[in-house]
């Protein structure tokens, strides 16, 4: 069976030699006759497993030793409400960035706990943009500061990080972590659910920086405390545990590819690819300023919306699925993480070309 080029937004398609590899590991893991499906979390085996897929990611992200790293339940969408949780401290409300779908979740949960302040909103550009470091009207008092530095749905990508004084700066990176390199120590919490550039679903990543851990609101539950998951080694109740080890295969992948560096490199030549054959064509068009482009996620329309359909059946037809926009946008949507070989990027661009040749 053929492989197809899958474009989902999540989950998204994994590297075939991580696939392959845990194909061969399926029923007997490094000769312990088992699964690691099968395994104890607190077993010597599972524990090896853990402590290397941490030990990578950290060289992987160059995180500096003051921070916790956490392999947690639930998804970004509960972070959603854990870090208001964990880093309100006593104060009354934080700054949030609206650039999109996720980012306007962040803040309808937030909402639950504190006062909100919108520092900036892009909503009347139908999130086109990102706001720009001036645009932003930010709380000296506030507890932290979050936004999404790339939105899934929009495709709109922030190429600064916001200069936010003494608040601790929060990100979903979710659709944008390990795609390349950064700064950890810029971040009070990043944190990203794994199902688009990490590995399957079912474990959200968090790396909190150790003085913003304690003192969550009154009445937290346990498992929304970072301070359980952090003296536990993420191990408070039984973890995400395949999707861990998955997600330990990919750090490893990353480091054969070169690390981020080489990631980054790679990201751009495949963004550059696809941006080049829709702006050097009138049949396409993408809605995203040029500075907001996402390297991940690229929305596009076609001149004549009554194609779309006959587009997504053909690109499907030579192995190119998963191409349709979110239905809030319309059009077609190309996420291109990390384990998007530069192949499907090229059969993609020569797909397009041949399409409007046909029915331009």
């Amino acid at each position: 069976m053929t492989r197809v080029f899958n474009f989902s937004a999540g989950p998204a398609t994994l590297p075939q030699a991580v696939l392959e590899r845990a194909q061969k590991e399926m029923l007997d893991w490094n000769g312990s006759g088992m699964c690691v499906m099968e395994m104890s979390h607190r077993g010597k085996e599972f524990m090896s497993i853990a402590e290397k897929a941490e030990a990578d990611l950290r060289e992987l992200m160059a995180i500096p030793s003051n921070y916790k790293v956490m392999f947690l339940h639930g998804g970004a969408s509960s972070q959603f409400a854990m870090v208001p949780i964990n880093l309100l401290r006593g104060k009354k409300s934080a700054d949030y960035i609206n650039t999109g779908a996720w980012s306007k979740k962040a803040i309808a949960e937030a909402k639950r706990y504190c006062d909100v302040n919108v520092a900036a909103t892009t909503e009347d550009t139908k999130f086109s943009t990102v706001p720009t470091q001036d645009q932003l009207k930010l709380n000296s008092d506030a507890a932290y500061f979050h936004y999404t530095p790339n939105e899934t749905i929009g495709g709109v990508e922030f190429s600064y990080i916001p200069d936010t004084g003494d608040v601790p700066v929060v990100a979903d990176m979710s659709s944008t972590i390990l795609s390349r390199p950064m700064d950890v120590s810029k971040y009070g919490v990043i944190y990203a659910g794994a199902q688009k550039n990490v590995g399957p679903a079912g474990v959200a990543i968090v790396i909190v920086r150790e003085d913003l851990i304690g003192d969550p609101i009154a009445g937290a539950p346990a498992m929304f405390d970072y301070k359980t998951h952090a003296d536990n080694g993420s191990m408070y109740n039984t973890p995400p545990t395949y999707s861990w080890y998955m997600a330990g295969l990919v750090f490893e992948w990353l480091k054969e590819k070169g690390g981020l560096s080489g990631m980054a490199e790679i990201n751009k030549r495949k963004s550059d690819k696809l941006y080049a054959a829709i702006d050097g064509s009138d049949f396409y068009a993408n809605p995203v300023e040029i500075v907001s482009r996402s390297w991940m996620n690229v929305p596009f329309t076609l001149a004549n919306p009554d194609l779309d359909a006959k587009f997504l059946e053909e690109a499907k037809a030579i192995g190119l699925v998963t191409l349709k926009g979110h239905r809030s946008v319309g059009g077609m949507r190309a996420s291109i993480y990390n384990a998007m070989p530069e192949e499907g990027i090229d059969t993609l661009v020569s797909f397009m070309a041949d399409f409007e040749k046909r029915n331009g």
